[in-house]
């Protein structure tokens, strides 16, 4: 255990300093995206950049492709997230915060007509990939970029359950990871899941209170 912690310390210390400033710039990201902080989305941009290049040079070629995609969804989600919410023109006691994008929950129908879904899309293009494509593992790889582009739009509408798809892709994600020997990353996807955690547990929160609020004020204005 302390030679394996020793050894990626080692590997820290010796990172070339694209693939650091990814890592670091991907970990501000996921935290302050937990913390409903609109600045997750400049953090996004710059560690989606680098990683489509890292991603592309070790073949995982899904992988390259999805930071394009974050980098397009970084820009639509500062944009939905400082945007007016229908609700925010409704009720009592109105604020700065409620003027903003709330957090929502969707579902469970839905979501589970949209993982059988995504499941057969992966499985499609995994097959693609395994038979026109040098890239390693087609359908792992195919499968964790499918369902993160659908939870990175959930994190651009605020929807609450966006933090319980991480946690699997996030999961899955570091077995590829320590497959390819990209250690930092490997550490960093660690981190994501314990952050996934506790960023449903803080929206979960959140979303409990703004709907108490919401009954309350409709209360109000009823009586």
């Amino acid at each position: 255990m302390i030679d394996s912690l020793q050894s990626t310390l080692n590997y820290f210390y010796g990172l070339p300093l694209w693939e650091l400033l990814a890592v670091i710039s991907a970990l501000f990201y996921v935290v302050l995206a937990a913390k409903e902080n609109i600045w997750c989305w400049p953090a996004a941009l710059v560690s989606t950049v680098i990683y489509t290049v890292i991603f592309y040079d070790v073949y995982l070629w899904m992988d390259a492709v999805l930071q394009v995609y974050y980098l397009v969804m970084a820009i639509f989600g500062w944009y939905c997230w400082r945007k007016i919410s229908p609700s925010a023109n409704h009720g009592v006691n109105r604020n700065a915060h409620s003027s903003t994008l709330e957090i929502q929950s969707w579902p469970l129908i839905f979501h589970t007509k949209i993982i059988l879904l995504l499941t057969a899309c992966s499985l499609a293009i995994g097959w693609l990939m395994d038979n026109y494509t040098p890239t390693d593992f087609p359908y792992l790889d195919s499968a964790t970029t499918v369902f993160a582009v659908f939870a990175t739009y959930l994190v651009t509408k605020k929807v609450l359950e966006n933090w319980l798809y991480w946690i699997v892709i996030d999961l899955v994600s570091i077995y590829l990871y320590i497959e390819k020997d990209l250690q930092p990353t490997v550490v960093l996807f660690c981190l994501y899941v314990v952050i996934a955690i506790v960023g449903y547990v803080m929206w979960l929160g959140k979303y409990q209170k703004n709907n108490h609020q919401s009954n309350g004020n409709i209360a109000s204005a009823t009586e």
